[in-house]
């Protein structure tokens, strides 16, 4: 799964068993992007393969706010869970454990992720799909494997943030603890990379994306020592370079200095904030009647957005007065499952720091006569 996106650690934001086409019933094996589940946990040997959900301390990426999010899903109706960001499928794992009703659809950008959930999931690989797609695909991938199950969708969940394996990777280039080529992508068969953005957008370009991503005292000043400092090649580069152009009051501050605008041009590079909107419509657009819907984000910008889509969900866009009946025939298509978000607790941070800055919303779909207001 992922890890948080800001915060005291490194940032963290958001892979194929091929869908199944063939009217294959529930319980039918399936391949794992192009391997059946055996021959990839053959090729890629993991002691702890077939487990069923990892706890704490087993040597695995931990997944953030597990028990709450199999609390919250674990009541849907038997059909299709979509895991939006599937990762090393911790969340997944713990899902399908719990709820014997539920097939599992898997979705991740990053290939790596996919191979990482094969494995994990090998136990289950009767009731699992994996597309290596990004999540702003999901259609793409459910609706042709509900209409071949002939199940609903009844669980979406995504989970957003860098993984712990990519954080650790330096190859990949998202942190900034580790010196490593500036890449940073998800999908390491795009275009765009790292690099391009630090050396080749504009200095307002990089001044107002380091804004949207929570260094707006220092966004300009920023922009200028990037620019003045190419071309930068390497991921220690520009962390001395933010480091270098911040005062040093803040850079005695908790956290590294470099982290937002590693945040920033991840973000960029991944598309993340632009995918997010039309991916939570397309989801909310999928679920039946009594599915559910649950979102972990890690940064302001990330929740801001889940926040609108999830309350547009709750009253159908209304645009009555507040308190007084509604009048504008909106439909409401859900029902929030508690206000605000919802955090880690203080056990789990202390346990797993990387999940402090996450943060939980669900919501799930109502029916057609519960969708008029003040119903």
């Amino acid at each position: 799964m992922r890890s948080p996106s800001a915060g005291l650690v490194e940032d963290s934001s958001s892979a194929r068993f091929r869908p199944v086409r063939d009217g294959t019933p529930l319980g039918a094996t399936q391949p794992v992007g192009g391997l059946q589940m055996s021959q990839a946990n053959a090729n890629h040997p993991d002691p702890n393969a077939g487990t069923g959900p990892d706890l704490p301390g087993q040597g695995r990426h931990q997944p953030v706010m597990v028990g709450e999010v199999v609390s919250i899903l674990s009541p849907v109706p038997a059909g299709i869970m979509v895991d939006a960001t599937v990762g090393d499928g911790g969340h997944a794992a713990a899902m399908l454990e719990a709820n014997t009703r539920l097939f599992l659809l898997g979705l991740d950008r990053d290939p790596a992720a996919i191979v990482s959930a094969s494995r994990r999931l090998e136990r289950y690989r009767d009731r699992v799909a994996l597309e290596q797609l990004s999540f702003d695909q999901l259609a793409v991938a459910a609706c042709p494997l509900a209409a071949a199950k002939g199940l609903p969708v009844t669980a979406v969940l995504f989970d957003l943030g860098v993984r712990s394996d990519q954080l650790d990777d330096a190859q990949r280039g998202f942190s900034y603890r580790h010196d490593g080529p500036l890449d940073m992508r998800m999908d390491s068969t795009q275009a765009l990379t790292a690099a391009d953005v630090v050396n080749g957008w504009s200095e307002s370009e990089l001044a107002s994306l380091f804004a949207a991503n929570g260094e707006g005292r220092f966004c300009h000043r920023l922009a200028r020592a990037v620019v003045a400092a190419r071309p930068l090649s390497s991921t220690t580069e520009l962390a001395q370079v933010v480091a270098s152009a911040l005062p040093a009051s803040v850079r005695r501050e908790p956290g590294h200095p470099a982290r937002r605008v590693f945040q920033a041009v991840r973000v960029a590079v991944n598309s993340e904030l632009e995918m997010l909107r039309p991916a939570l419509g397309e989801a909310l657009s999928l679920l039946a009647p009594g599915g559910r819907c649950v979102v972990l984000s890690y940064h302001s910008g990330e929740d801001r957005i889940v926040k609108a889509v999830f309350k547009e969900a709750e009253t159908g866009g209304c645009s009555c007065p507040p308190k007084l009946p509604c009048h504008c025939g909106a439909q409401r298509r859900a029902r929030l499952l508690f206000r605000s978000s919802r955090r880690p607790s203080a056990l789990e941070v202390e346990s797993n720091p990387r999940a402090s800055s996450a943060r939980m919303r669900a919501l799930e779909r109502l029916g057609a006569n519960e969708s008029r207001l003040g119903s």
